[in-house]
């Protein structure tokens, strides 16, 4: 019964995704609602100032009206009224669509999809269930518990206000509007963050219930991982990570090359040979970043790196990972592999070489060309198989 029927497994990914795609999620309204009224709270000192100078400037211009009763002077002070309270109300609304937008973001997002007509809405067997149900109990006890909460807080706040209110009676209008701003200031204040305390435990509460609804039996889980081996987007996010292993252990092959050939920065192929194979293979290879990346690899561990683009080409364009030379490659492979060792015999491997049009192999820094040519002449003469086994000796 646990393997089919019992939903015991968390949800897995993909199932929370499609869930919140089609808006199977709950989310807690208390969080948005308080983060929106906090936000209006913060903008509303200012504001309040700005509609006490602009309420100043009315009132001077409706006197004047009043002075010299004429229909468009009327509607032209209407007409100021009306865009100074627009402009005074526009970061105020702004401000608080801002903030609840991004609430209901981060707990999921908004989705449209629970606006369109269902027919499970008029099943009278679940709307039973979610009148009399848990969850209908959580809401009522929520809303007695927020009133209270909310209520005792504002009782207390309002208590410690009333001396000063009581004594703001005489004050000009700006000011009676400044005291007026503070008291409400500080309502808003109390009141948003017994709110914000209380929607935090509804966020906690409807997380667990969307934990609990989104469960799975041990066969849906099973289906869903077979299924998605199936999936495009899986099966190209496995042969990425393939691909990243196996770039990576190439890139650290590198470190054991005997030689890695240049083109000079477009390409690079990583050369090994040893004792006892019938001929050197290619340990790494690759084209543009990857090629900077071998080089970079080959100058960190001294591995010789030597600038020969035919050469170059060709096995990158022949050859694959692991894969022998080929025979017509031999005599250009032990050319180069014979000026590697006579560098390691002088100490001398590292750094970018550059093999001779000539047929010497002529290093990019402090070699010349009569000391490379002396190093190479005794091989020049052998065949390709000896010369690529005895430059390597």
């Amino acid at each position: 019964m646990t393997d089919t029927g019992e939903r015991t497994e968390q949800a897995t990914p993909k199932r929370m995704r499609e869930a919140r795609r089609k808006g199977q999620l709950s989310r807690s309204q208390d969080l948005t609602a308080w983060l929106g009224i906090a936000a209006g709270g913060a903008v509303l000192p200012g504001t309040v100032v700005l509609g006490a100078g602009a309420m100043g400037d009315s009132v001077l211009r409706t006197g004047g009206v009043i002075a010299n009763p004429e229909p468009a002077r009327a509607f032209a002070v209407f007409e100021e009224a009306l865009g100074a309270t627009g402009s005074i109300m526009l970061p105020l609304l702004a401000t608080v669509a801002a903030v609840v937008v991004a609430g209901a973001a981060v707990q999921g997002g908004v989705h449209l999809k629970p606006l369109r007509g269902r027919f499970e809405q008029f099943d009278l067997v679940k709307g039973t269930k979610r009148v009399f149900g848990t969850q209908a109990l959580w809401q009522g006890a929520k809303a007695l518990l927020k009133t209270a909460v909310v209520g005792l807080v504002l009782v207390a706040v309002v208590q410690g206000l009333m001396p000063h209110l009581l004594s703001a009676g005489a004050l000009p209008i700006a000011a009676l509007l400044d005291a007026a701003a503070s008291g409400i200031g500080a309502l808003i204040q109390a009141a948003v963050i017994a709110g914000i305390a209380l929607a935090i435990v509804d966020v906690l509460v409807v997380a667990r219930r969307n934990r609990k609804h989104t469960r799975m039996t041990k066969r849906e889980v099973r289906d869903e991982h077979k299924n998605s081996e199936g999936d495009p987007l899986i099966r190209q996010q496995r042969r990425s990570r393939q691909l990243a292993m196996s770039r990576n252990r190439m890139i650290a092959a590198v470190a054991g090359a005997d030689v890695v050939l240049l083109n000079p920065t477009h390409l690079a192929v990583g050369l090994r040979y040893e004792q006892g194979k019938s001929a050197p293979r290619v340990v790494a290879k690759g084209r543009g970043v990857i090629a900077a990346r071998i080089r970079t690899e080959a100058e960190r561990h001294g591995v010789p790196m030597v600038h020969d683009k035919p050469l170059a080409r060709a096995l990158h364009s022949v050859c694959d990972i692991g894969d022998e030379i080929p025979i017509e490659l031999y005599n250009a492979v032990a050319t180069v592999l014979a000026f590697v060792m006579a560098l390691k015999r002088r100490g001398s491997q590292g750094g970018v070489h550059r093999i001779d049009p000539r047929g010497s192999s002529l290093p990019a820094t402090e070699h010349s060309a009569e000391d490379v040519a002396a190093s190479t002449t005794a091989q020049d003469d052998a065949p390709a198989e000896d010369r690529v086994s005895g430059g390597t000796r």
